[in-house]
């Protein structure tokens, strides 16, 4: 970052004498107040809930122009990334700041691929579960308990920890998440296989069982690989921080991404898409399509306290650039399974042309997100609604490696410690227990 011409000065009613603060430019993106020195000059704080107007880090990995509807991770439009790379690319453009030629990506899939089996003992572990336990609940014990069993590389400030933890959970996530919905479903595991691309590899461990042989869909295989793509990352969002806050502390790297899981299983962040395909289930059984414009007076009624989930986004104030690429994905896999006539997603156009035409989405700019249509791919898949929240902690996990990574390596980074306005009691005394 670089300093600003100018300086941003800070003038108080009181009479107290002003405060000159330096500014720092990105390379795109709005300018930033240096507030560091602000309570050590004035013995005061900023007020900032949900660190709307707060950049807590310097970052060169993702970023996302909300008014314009652009997400770029490296510099790279995730439209073209969407399209012409596949996942493993995407990692590799995360992880080390660059596209992989033909021998590094040759080099980087095979380590990854080498690295997809995991401990034997994590079976033993899984069972410890209830089998109706959901996904994120048994995925927040598992990523927590590779450390227990790849304790060879939990030291944060190692680069080569770092590296081999990176590589290990990039590799694992698919299979751990495999295991949890087999073992929920009452099925036997099936181990990766090294001939099998990453996407593909999936889903041959969810869904092929020892009975018959499992061909993967080509068509299928690359919907999900772009999912994976789309997911990876997204600047400093609820997880990210998370991460990166639980990862100031120099806990190791398997602790730091559990709690991005843990993080990402809230229904207003990754649960979002679970939610999304909830509500299209419950306007269907309502009566489908003849009462999508019912339900949406319902949305419009804040007293109903109706929500319409998968439209409009905290920081996209344009139309998601993943939405449109996960709009066409869901056409593609519908047509090659023969469920263009799905109802669900009859169901999702119609909500979509009523948002984009009624003035009150278009003045809210409440366009559909990505989450609105991948809970429509991922069911038409067969993926259970339970399960897709896993999926995306599996795709964003490269996302906060690159995130831990880069704060580590940053010369100014420092454990967390937000402040706060205080609004309780005053001190006071405790009074003896017969006059409480």
């Amino acid at each position: 970052m670089k300093l600003a011409d100018n300086k941003a000065t800070l003038s108080f009613s009181n009479g107290s004498p002003s405060v000159e603060l330096p500014v720092y430019q990105g390379n795109v993106g709005p300018d930033v107040v240096d507030i560091r020195k602000l309570y050590a000059q004035t013995g005061m704080f900023t007020y900032d809930p949900g660190f709307l107007s707060t950049a807590a880090c310097q970052s060169a990995i993702t970023y996302i122009d909300g008014d314009k509807g652009e997400l770029l991770y490296r510099g790279y439009p995730i439209e073209q990334l969407a399209t012409q790379c596949d996942y493993l690319d995407t990692c590799h453009l995360l992880l080390y700041g660059n596209l992989p030629n033909a021998e590094a990506k040759a080099k980087f899939t095979k380590t990854v691929t080498y690295h997809t089996m995991v401990n034997e003992q994590m079976q033993f572990f899984l069972r410890g579960f209830r089998r109706d336990a959901h996904p994120m609940a048994i995925m927040t014990g598992l990523v927590g308990a590779m450390s227990a069993f790849y304790h060879d590389s939990t030291d944060i400030n190692n680069p080569e920890h770092r590296e081999i933890s990176a590589i290990r959970l990039i590799a694992k996530m698919p299979t751990l998440v495999a295991m949890a919905y087999k073992y929920s479903a009452g099925q036997p595991y099936v181990y990766p296989r090294n001939d099998l691309s990453y996407a593909g590899n999936f889903l041959h461990m969810m869904f092929a069982t020892p009975c018959e042989e499992y061909k993967v869909n080509p068509v299928i295989e690359r919907a999900l690989d772009r999912i994976f793509i789309l997911h990876a990352d997204h600047e400093q969002n609820a997880s990210t921080s998370t991460v990166r806050l639980c990862g100031s502390s120099g806990t190791n790297p398997f602790a730091a991404i559990a709690a991005g899981v843990a993080c990402l299983w809230g229904p207003a962040h990754g649960g979002a898409n679970e939610a999304c395909l909830t509500m299209l289930e419950d306007i269907q059984r309502m009566g489908g399509i003849s009462k999508v414009g019912e339900f949406m007076n319902q949305v419009k009624d804040k007293s109903s306290n109706v929500k319409l989930m998968g439209f409009g986004h905290r920081v996209y104030k344009n139309y998601d650039p993943r939405a449109k690429l996960m709009q066409e994905t869901c056409k593609e896999v519908l047509t090659a399974l023969g469920l263009e006539n799905d109802p669900l997603f009859k169901l999702a156009m119609s909500l979509e042309k009523i948002a984009l035409e009624d003035d009150y989405f278009v003045q809210r700019k409440l366009y559909p997100n990505v989450d609105f249509y991948s809970g429509i791919v991922q069911r038409a898949i067969g993926i259970p609604v339970s399960l897709f929240t896993a999926i995306f902690a599996l795709a964003r996990t490269v996302g906060w490696i690159a995130q831990l990574n880069e704060m580590i390596g940053d010369p100014e980074y420092k454990i967390g410690r937000p402040r706060q306005l205080f609004t309780g009691s005053v001190k006071r005394d405790v009074p003896p227990v017969g006059a409480r």
